[in-house]
């Protein structure tokens, strides 16, 4: 048995990569690793008790080279009597309707090929030939685009597709190793001339960057072969510790709106913290890309640490994550429709929000109902009546009781705590002079009493779903 044989044997045992009665699809391009890859599941699909088959895909970016490439690619399957898929796609006709990078629209349109594939014939995984050089120049260009962990654990030896998997055999073994056992085995590939050209940044890794490296140390690939492995680990038990303690730190408050406490979750150890809000994205953004930017994550901690009583930070796709004091609540954004000045009418109940308000003539109420609420007294004659309800607005101010001064309405907004957010759309009743009488729910000014004196003929009632 070749020794590259052993290895890819002894990784995918290690990684429980196979399973007896796995119906693989190898992604072959006809290249050296692709054809690599198949000879060797074509050599141990007995062995393995597999049933094997191979996708193929000309992107018809070479004309009649790629037209060959795929004959070439039937005509070996053909041989060892392995089902065989193949497709053509004009990706120089897709891209030139939507533009864009051409590498990333062969990779879209050929991973949906074999998605149909995989759900249409019910493969239980997707096999790509990436080797441990693959791995090597996914980690440095990583280092050059973002500054996540999950850019540096590089490319996963296995991970979901199409509700099944998606598996790397190969990145275990080099580039080298692979191209040695083709050799030995006197087996044939195609080679695509654009793997020689610099236009694409993992060719100029390859080309130029990699081969340094290796006259350090030869053995540079596959270090980051088992660099990346522990990263994984690593990472997959830190996760798994965060999970645990996200139950208990973040509370679910309606659909997609979760709330935490700032001192307990800075309580936890920074590794776990940003963990945490990972997880908290993925809630949000469903495992879309947008959990994996460092700087989002950066920003949310950010507000963590931040010593203002009130701030918020906009989030990606209408989220928002909102700070009050010693609460953060992530939420999407609400249009929040403007507070219309509106006139009241006694004796009679009036909603704002999760603010409602009574206002009448005491003659009205009897005693049960007034027993039932927290009513506050006053004269009508000491306003001018009618009241109305409007939003605050800048210079307004509320003569409280026991202050000689009329304290301003935005001080009292602050020192109340009240959610900056909220601020502009709170309801305010004012007088018909517009003198502010009451920031509902908060405070009242001193015209108003708890207790029923002589010369009270009024009541208000005040009740709030939200305590400040």
């Amino acid at each position: 048995m070749h020794s590259l044989e052993h290895r890819v044997l002894a990784y995918m045992k290690e990684l429980q990569l196979i399973q007896q009665g796995d119906k693989l699809l190898i992604a072959c391009s006809g290249g050296v690793d692709s054809m690599a890859l198949l000879s060797f599941f074509q050599r141990f699909r007995h062995y393995l008790q597999i049933d094997i088959a191979v996708a193929h895909v000309d992107h018809m970016l070479r004309g009649e080279v790629s037209a060959q490439d795929r004959l070439f690619v039937e005509q070996y399957c053909n041989d060892f009597a392995i089902p065989v898929y193949s497709c053509a796609i004009p990706i120089a006709s897709i891209y030139e309707q939507e533009g864009g990078n051409t590498q990333a629209i062969c990779r879209r349109e050929r991973y949906q090929f074999f998605e149909q594939l995989m759900q249409e014939h019910a493969f239980t995984k997707l096999v790509t030939a990436h080797h441990a050089d693959d791995q090597l120049e996914s980690m440095l260009m990583a280092l050059t685009k973002a500054s996540s962990l999950n850019g540096l654990k590089g490319i996963l030896p296995i991970r979901s597709f199409a509700q099944q998997f998606v598996i790397r055999p190969f990145l275990g073994v080099t580039k080298a190793q692979i191209g040695e056992y083709l050799h030995s085995e006197a087996l044939t590939y195609r080679e695509d001339a654009s793997n020689a050209k610099d236009a694409y940044t993992r060719n100029r890794f390859r080309h130029h960057i990699v081969p340094l490296l290796k006259q350090e140390n030869a053995l540079v690939s596959e270090h980051a072969v088992q660099i990346s492995q522990q990263l994984i680990a690593d990472d997959l038990l830190l996760m798994q510790l965060a999970q645990d303690r996200f139950s208990h730190l973040f509370e679910r408050i309606d659909g997609n709106c979760y709330k935490v406490s700032v001192s307990t979750l800075q309580n936890e150890p920074l590794a776990l913290q940003r963990r945490l809000i990972l997880i908290l994205l993925n809630y949000l953004y469903n495992e879309s890309n947008t959990i994996q930017s460092y700087a989002l994550c950066t920003a949310i901690l950010a507000l963590f640490d931040t010593s203002e009583g009130s701030r918020s930070v906009d989030l990606p796709e209408n989220f928002i994550a909102r700070r009050h004091y010693d609460e953060i609540v992530f939420e999407q954004k609400q249009r929040n429709s403007s507070l219309e000045k509106q006139q009241l009418t006694f004796n009679k109940w009036y909603t704002f929000g999760s603010i409602r308000m009574f206002i009448g003539e005491l003659a009205q109420c009897d005693d049960a109902f007034l027993q039932q609420h927290q009513p506050k007294y006053f004269s009508a004659s000491s306003m001018a009546i009618p009241l109305i309800v409007r939003a605050p607005e800048k210079g307004d101010r509320l003569a409280l009781q026991g202050m000689q001064q009329k304290k301003k309405v935005s001080r009292i907004f602050i020192d109340d705590k009240i959610p900056f957010i909220k601020r502009a759309n709170w309801p305010l009743l004012v007088d018909s002079n517009d003198e502010p009488i009451a920031l509902l729910a908060v405070r009242l000014n001193n015209k108003f009493s708890n207790v029923k004196l002589a010369k009270h003929d009024c009541v208000l009632i005040v009740e709030s779903d939200e305590c400040y």
